[in-house]
């Protein structure tokens, strides 16, 4: 099992454990903090990752900032991938494409999703994100693409 997916199940069992996980992501990947991300679930080929609206997140319309947005779909997709690697397979972003489809406002919510990667293959494989106000109303699509290859032998 991936060394990060394990960490997730053993600290997400305890109480306050979600919370030291998504900010020892944070630590690792310190971007992320501009968010506060704050993971729910996470699996292979899946994560759940919640955002609270605040004003440092707004753009000038007074909703949630398009790169707040982008930032989010990031750390839920780039987990997501990470916990969905085979052993000896190794992931980078290598583009994104975005639809804005209603104002950012409140508790959002990133749902990733994840396909099924093939050892031993290269491929570019696109990662969705869906992001949802605490309404259950989609406000922002994304799609990553994800670079996937065998890792580099040392």
């Amino acid at each position: 099992m991936n060394s990060t997916l394990k960490l997730w199940r053993k600290l997400s069992a305890y109480p306050g454990g979600k919370r030291l996980f998504s900010r020892a992501i944070c630590l690792k990947a310190p971007y992320f903090s501009t968010i506060s991300p704050q993971f729910e679930q996470l699996d292979v080929g899946a994560a759940i990752v919640r955002i609270k609206e605040r004003r440092s997140l707004h753009n000038h319309l007074g909703s949630v900032h398009a790169i707040a947005l982008c930032n989010l779909a990031e750390v839920a997709g780039g987990l997501a991938c990470e916990v969905s690697m085979p052993e000896g397979m190794r992931w980078i972003p290598s583009g994104m494409t975005v639809k804005y489809k209603a104002r950012a406002k409140g508790e959002l919510r990133g749902y990733a999703t994840v396909p099924t990667v093939e050892p031993g293959k290269k491929a570019e494989l696109p990662v969705t994100v869906d992001v949802k106000n605490r309404d259950g109303e989609s406000v922002f699509e994304a799609e990553i693409v994800m670079y996937v290859s065998p890792a580099k032998s040392a």
